[in-house]
This record gives C-alpha cells, sequence and structure tokens, in this order.
C-alpha cells in the first residue's frame, strides 16, 4: 500500500520518522478513504446500520518536525481507542486524521456520539502532551443524518460525502457547460413562449378564483430547499392530506395504479383529483403548468434536466438511499423518468433513472433528453 505523503523535517528524529512511517501504513490514503466512506454508505443504506466517522484535525500551522510528532502520539492514541473492524485513514493527507466506527447499534444518536467523545478523549489525554491535546479538534458525523427541512440551509453533512465534491471538481468545467445551456435554454424558452404565458394566466383568472402561480417549497440538490414556479392548476385552499397518504404508499411501494387511458394499464398516481381545476386538467395533460419552471432554471435553482424536485413531506417519507437522488443532482424540468418512465413506473424505478441518470451524466446525454422531451410530452402518456 502506498504510504501518505507525511514526510518527516531534518530536526525530526530517524526513530520519530521510522515510527510515523510505520504508523501510517496502517492507515488509508485520502484518496481509498474516502472510497471508503462512499461504500461504507451504501452499505448502510441496506442494513440500517448507522457508521460514525470521526476527524482528528491537527491544523497545518505548525512545523512539520512538530505535526509529525503529534501524528506519531495521534495514531498511537487512535491504536487503543478502535476496532479491529473500524477504518482508519487520511481524511486529509497529513492534517486531518478520519475515523469510521462501523456497525453501530441504531440507538440514541447522542449517546453514541456523546461515548465515542469520551472514549477517544481520554485515549487522547494518556497519549498527548497538554499542549498537544489542545491542538487536535474532535468532529463527529453519523450517517444517516437527521434532515430537517425546517431549518434553512442543506440538511445534508457535506463532510460524510466528499465523493460528490471531488465528482463535481473533476467535472467543472463540463459543469459550465451544462449551467450555460440552463441560462440560455430558459432565456429563450421564456422569451419565446411569453405570448402563451400570458394566455395560459388569462384562461387560469377567467375560469377560477386566485393567483396565476403555485409556489411551493421543494427540496433541491443536497437537500436544500426553493421556491418551485407552476401554473396554477388546483382550486385554492385545498386539501393535500389525500396527496400526502398517497405519496407515501408509492414510496412504500404499498400503491396501487390508477386507472387510465393508457394502453400499458395504470398509472401510479391521482387520476380523479377534485382539487384540479377544468383548466387546470389540460395544462396538467400538456405539461403547459411547468413553463414556469424556467424562472427556478434561469435563477440556478434547478436545471433544464435532472430529477424531478421532491415536496418535503415527501422526503421524510424516503428511504435512506432514495436520498441519493436529491443529493447527487440539482432537480430538473424533464429528465429519464419523464421521457422513459414517467408516472407508469413504480417509485423505486423512477429512483433508479435518477440515479442512473447521475452516473451518466454529460452534456451530451442532457441534449438527448432535450431532444426526446417534446414526443413525451405530445404523447402525453403518465400525464395527469
Amino acid at each position: 500500500m502506498k504510504l501518505p505523503s507525511v514526510r518527516p523535517a531534518e530536526p525530526l528524529l530517524a526513530e520519530e520518522a521510522r515510527r510515523l512511517s510505520a504508523q501510517a501504513a496502517d492507515i488509508l490514503p485520502q484518496e481509498a478513504f474516502h472510497r471508503m466512506i462512499t461504500i461504507e454508505r451504501k452499505r448502510t443504506e441496506r442494513s440500517r446500520k448507522p457508521f460514525l466517522l470521526m476527524l482528528l484535525d491537527t491544523g497545518n500551522d505548525l512545523p512539520t518536525d512538530k505535526n509529525s510528532r503529534l501524528l506519531v502520539d495521534l495514531l498511537n492514541a487512535l491504536a487503543t481507542s478502535t476496532r479491529e473492524t473500524d477504518v482508519t485513514g487520511w481524511y486529509a493527507t497529513g492534517a486531518v486524521v478520519g475515523v469510521m466506527y462501523t456497525e453501530i447499534a441504531p440507538c440514541d444518536r447522542s449517546s453514541i456520539v456523546a461515548t465515542m467523545l469520551a472514549r477517544v478523549s481520554n485515549a487522547l489525554r494518556e497519549n498527548l502532551g497538554l499542549e498537544q491535546f489542545h491542538r487536535v479538534k474532535l468532529s463527529f458525523h453519523l450517517f444517516p443524518e437527521d434532515w430537517n427541512h425546517d431549518d434553512p440551509g442543506r440538511p445534508s453533512n457535506p463532510t460524510l460525502y466528499p465523493d460528490l465534491n471531488e465528482r463535481d471538481d473533476s467535472h467543472k468545467h463540463l459543469r459550465t457547460i451544462k449551467r450555460t445551456m440552463d441560462i440560455v435554454g430558459s432565456s429563450l424558452a421564456l422569451l419565446m413562449l411569453a405570448p402563451l404565458l400570458v394566455l395560459i394566466a388569462a384562461a387560469i383568472k377567467a375560469t377560477s378564483k386566485g393567483p396565476v402561480f403555485f409556489k411551493q417549497k421543494r427540496v433541491g440538490q443536497h437537500g436544500e430547499c426553493f421556491t418551485f414556479l407552476k401554473f396554477r392548476s388546483m382550486y385554492v385552499n385545498n386539501d393535500s392530506s389525500q396527496h400526502k397518504q398517497y405519496v407515501r404508499q408509492l414510496i412504500a411501494g404499498q400503491a396501487a395504479k390508477s386507472p387510465s387511458s393508457d394502453p400499458n394499464g395504470g398509472v401510479f398516481k391521482l387520476t380523479n383529483d377534485p382539487r384540479i381545476t377544468r383548466v387546470g386538467r389540460f395544462l396538467r395533460r400538456t405539461s403547459l403548468d411547468e413553463l414556469p419552471q424556467f424562472l427556478n432554471v434561469l435563477i440556478g435553482e434547478m436545471s433544464l434536466v435532472g430529477p424531478r424536485p421532491a415536496i418535503p413531506y415527501e422526503v421524510e417519507a424516503y428511504d435512506i438511499w432514495h436520498r441519493r437522488r436529491v443529493l447527487e443532482a440539482k432537480p430538473g424540468i424533464t429528465g429519464l423518468w419523464q421521457v422513459q418512465g414517467r408516472s407508469r413506473v413504480g417509485f423505486d424505478e423512477m429512483v433508479r433513472l435518477d440515479l442512473r441518470y447521475v452516473r451518466c451524466w454529460s452534456p451530451w446525454l442532457d441534449l438527448k433528453i432535450l431532444l426526446q422531451t417534446p414526443k413525451a410530452v405530445v404523447d402525453g402518456t403518465g400525464a395527469y
């Protein structure tokens, strides 16, 4: 195994250099450790057994020899407080050591962190000097996280997803192309469709009371919420309890298909929703109610292509692995689900299509999906 890039300076004694190399050989290099975090996340998604990631940050402001001595003593301390099944590695080479405590019992989250903090702190006190002890910054990150969409900001913990940050950094130029496509495409669409937008707004106002636009809190990339825009297709002050119940059943795989005109069978959607207006039913069948989302794309909250934006009460019912669809890609107006499945497929299959899009993503795939979207809209199969 290749050793991490921790090299002793001249003042460091040869014996200390040997000890550091011996200790470092027992821990994973940064790239391999980040890969293990990714694998453990996916294992937890299936097993439902949480894991705890502990980070010990020694900082970068010490001379090389002093930092190396601190790392030697730190690794010795960790050897006394970890199990053979725990994984130790460089979260940031030469500065931040990480330990993954795997297959933790799913008990109270706060008690897990308190127990590990006490155990590791005692080990550090016994093996480090006072000055060394106060230099080490401890942090604990438990997966899966508790998502709370009532709090502003990102509910997902970026520390647990180093692979996503590395992926985005490696595809910066492609991400720039995608964002350029979003800005140009949404601007042209809003400009060219302006007369149609005015006609739709007039039809909504003439046939039912209430605002032209429907605004709703939706979950974007990394779990951050934004205000989602659509043309209003429902009566105002309607009761959403029926939809919430159906969504929970759909995610749990307990929802039956509703009757439809689809020759291939029913759809996973409420097809006779009494909350929908007469004009709204037409807008939904033709997907014209989605047009205001070009504003969300122009702002940067959505993309032209990506997973369907989720409702917070929908995300609350997600299994752990379902969250990946909102973590790994910005939501879009259209996507693989819209052009290949739509409401004809169940929820798990929709998530798999979203994750397949993330794995295979390229600007050319976006272009292919955009070209397939008009046919899917005109066909109208699965749209209600």
